[in-house]
């Protein structure tokens, strides 16, 4: 695994830099875990392609020096699909938002996992609508404050990994911008999985999330993330816990990893069973 200041010039764009994210942000050092994974798992840049949604993590396809793919808001996975269904063979990750992933493209989320097509998603969540302006999003913690719920939000926030898990997802992780080491290896782990994949990464917005809920530069965010979080375990099933035990941490790690049938190849064998033809 590559550690913090070795050199990942041939998975990113040089002359694309610097990125338009905000100082502090950590879209930046997701961008870097995905680019550390493709490292890792040696990727055919040729035979990769990232796909992205609109909102900040929308920019990450920019950044990646593989195939790309700008698509429009919440409609990331749509377009992911489509992609993998013409080529199979290519290696598809979509970098979404929380509020591209779970709010206008929630269908897809579920529908997606339902189908478990091969497709990695690294779900950026800040908790907020960073590049619109501040608003609420459907990942923002009750009472949190944002630019549409001054008084602090009152309604409950989405968990996605429940929520991948209940769609049917066969490969469900949790992981954070602070846990750096660890979240390339959750991303690598995640492309090698003959599935459909989801690695959210809860990431600090010192810009608006931070500044709202008084939460301090992005140094202090960081050691918010690690305060509020418990790695439950890395590779392997979640240990029992009761729910007094969690109170006030997010558990973190590997929670489902499961080979199944996978749609594709379903596709395919249906097509030849039928006696069409289908081109990988």
């Amino acid at each position: 695994m590559a550690r913090l200041g070795q050199d990942l010039s041939e998975y990113l764009r040089a002359e694309m830099m610097p990125t338009v994210w905000c100082p502090g942000c950590g879209h930046g050092i997701i961008a870097q875990g995905i680019a550390t994974a493709l490292r890792e798992i040696r990727a055919d840049l040729d035979q990769v392609v990232v796909v992205g949604g609109i909102g900040c993590s929308g920019r990450t396809p920019f950044y990646m020096n593989t195939g790309a793919m700008h698509t429009t808001h919440g409609r990331a996975l749509a377009f992911a699909t489509g992609l993998k269904l013409a080529r199979p063979s290519l290696t598809v990750i979509v970098a979404m938002g929380d509020g591209d992933a779970l709010a206008i493209g929630g269908n897809h989320f579920i529908h997606a996992a339902r189908r478990n097509i091969d497709l990695t998603v690294v779900l950026y969540n800040n908790s907020i609508y960073g590049m619109t302006g501040g608003q609420a999003a459907p990942t923002t913690p009750q009472g949190s404050h944002s630019t549409t719920t001054p008084l602090g939000s009152i309604e409950p926030n989405f968990d996605a990994v429940e929520l991948a898990r209940a769609a049917g997802a066969s490969f469900v992780a949790r992981s954070t911008t602070f846990d750096f080491q660890e979240m390339p290896q959750l991303i690598a782990r995640a492309i090698r999985h003959p599935g459909f994949s989801m690695v959210e990464v809860l990431s600090q917005c010192p810009t608006y999330y931070g500044r709202l809920n008084h939460l301090g530069e992005a140094p202090e965010m960081l050691l918010y993330e690690r305060d509020r979080t418990r790695l439950l375990e890395m590779f392997g099933p979640p240990p029992e816990i009761t729910r007094e035990e969690m109170v006030g941490q997010l558990p973190i790690g590997l929670f489902v990893e499961e080979v199944r049938p996978e749609y594709t190849q379903r596709y395919s064998e249906l097509c030849a069973a039928a006696g069409g033809s289908y081109h990988a």
